[in-house]
């Protein structure tokens, strides 16, 4: 079974993904600092690190540099803070992923399979549930299906940005407005169902034998489902 370590302050947040992780049938380890975390990782190989970017003792950014001087194994940032530069500034340093707090650990272990799988070099037709059928560049500002980059234009980009950033999180109309639009007051509720709409539409045209990864949930608004995409 492949072996996860969490290092995670938060014994709350930590408990719930090792009960994730062990039902999806991994072996999770679990450490509250990044020293003891990287003791444990110097002695012992793991297939993934699931690493808090708040740390009471040092920084995750610095755990990940000091783990990319011994160790190629994949890392998930788990961080409360939702800026572009933090998300960018991890993946520089060697992250694959990132997730902002709150998160669904469901959601976790999803990214965890697509990412382990990307790393086993696995490719074929419509993807398992779990696996990658979107991808976001971060700092191309691209998403990929299937490898292949869609053509967005820069409101159906942020709008899929913004789902893809927290999966299985329902955001209202106004929050992907607020998040989409420089000036929401000048856009519509329906402005928002259109860009979806033509959202789906080129997923559909690169994709046609897979599911919609973007949900509705009526009366509430939109979510992006890893267990389509």
């Amino acid at each position: 079974m492949p072996e996860v370590l969490i290092i995670e302050d938060e014994r709350a947040i930590a408990d719930t993904l090792v009960y994730a992780l062990q039902t999806e049938g991994f072996t999770p380890h679990h450490r509250l600092t990044g020293r003891e975390g990287l003791s444990f990782l110097r002695k012992r190989d793991c297939d993934f690190l699931v690493l808090d970017i708040g740390l009471p003792d040092i920084m995750g950014f610095d755990v990940c540099r000091e783990v990319r001087e011994f160790s190629q194994v994949p890392v998930l940032f788990l961080t409360a803070r939702d800026s572009e530069v933090d998300q960018v500034l991890g993946l520089e340093l060697g992250a694959d992923d990132y997730v902002t707090k709150p998160f669904s650990p469901r959601a976790v272990v999803a990214r965890l399979r697509a990412i382990l799988r990307r790393a086993d070099g696995r490719q074929g037709g419509c993807p398992e549930a779990g696996t990658s059928l979107l991808e976001h560049d971060l700092e191309a500002m691209v998403v990929r299906c299937r490898g292949v980059a869609l053509k967005l234009t820069a409101h159906e980009y942020k709008l899929l940005a913004t789902l893809m950033g927290q999966p299985d999180r329902v955001f209202t109309r106004d929050q992907l407005l607020m998040a989409a639009w420089e000036d929401p007051g000048s856009a519509m509720d329906r402005t928002v169902d259109a860009h979806i709409k033509s959202l789906r539409s080129k997923i559909r045209a690169t994709a046609p034998d897979c599911s919609d990864p973007i949900q509705t949930r009526r009366g509430l608004g939109y979510t992006f489902s890893l267990e389509e995409a």
